[in-house]
C-alpha cells in the first residue's frame, strides 16, 4: 500500500486526502454541513481528536475525546441532507458510517458559529 498522500480521501469522495478533507484538517473552513460531516468522519479514521474537538459546538463539546485506536472505520454513506449550505445557519446530515463489525446510523445537527460550521449533536437511528 502507498502512503496516505496517494490514497483517496477516507470520506469516500474521489481525490486525494490533501485536496479533500485534509485541507479542512489543516485549517480551511468547511463550506457546508455535509463537507464538515465528511471531514469529521475522516478525522475519526485518522484518529484526529484535536480536529473533532475544534469542530464541535462549544455548547455540546466534551472536555476530552478518547478515540479507540483499535476502531477500524470502513466507509461513509451520506443518506440525506437538510439545509446546511452557504445560505443556511443550521443543517442536518443523515449518514451511515461503517466499521469493522457494524455500522453507526445517525442524523447529525450542525450550526454556524462565527461563520464556521460545527457539529452540535446527533440522534442515533435504527
Amino acid at each position: 500500500m502507498g502512503a496516505m498522500t496517494t490514497r483517496s480521501c477516507p470520506c469516500g469522495l474521489t481525490g486525494p486526502y490533501e485536496k479533500c478533507c485534509g485541507r479542512y484538517h489543516a485549517g480551511a473552513a468547511a463550506p457546508s454541513a455535509e463537507a464538515l460531516m465528511r471531514s469529521r468522519y475522516s478525522a475519526f479514521v485518522r484518529q484526529d481528536a484535536g480536529y473533532l474537538l475544534r469542530t464541535w459546538h462549544p455548547r455540546t463539546r466534551p472536555a476530552r475525546l478518547d478515540l479507540d485506536p483499535a476502531m477500524r472505520w470502513t466507509g461513509l454513506e451520506i443518506l440525506g441532507t437538510t439545509d446546511g449550505s452557504a445560505f443556511h445557519t443550521t443543517g442536518t446530515v443523515t449518514f451511515r458510517a461503517s466499521y469493522r463489525g457494524g455500522s453507526l446510523h445517525e442524523r447529525s445537527r450542525f450550526e454556524r458559529v462565527d461563520g464556521a460550521w460545527v457539529y452540535v449533536d446527533g440522534d442515533f437511528l435504527a
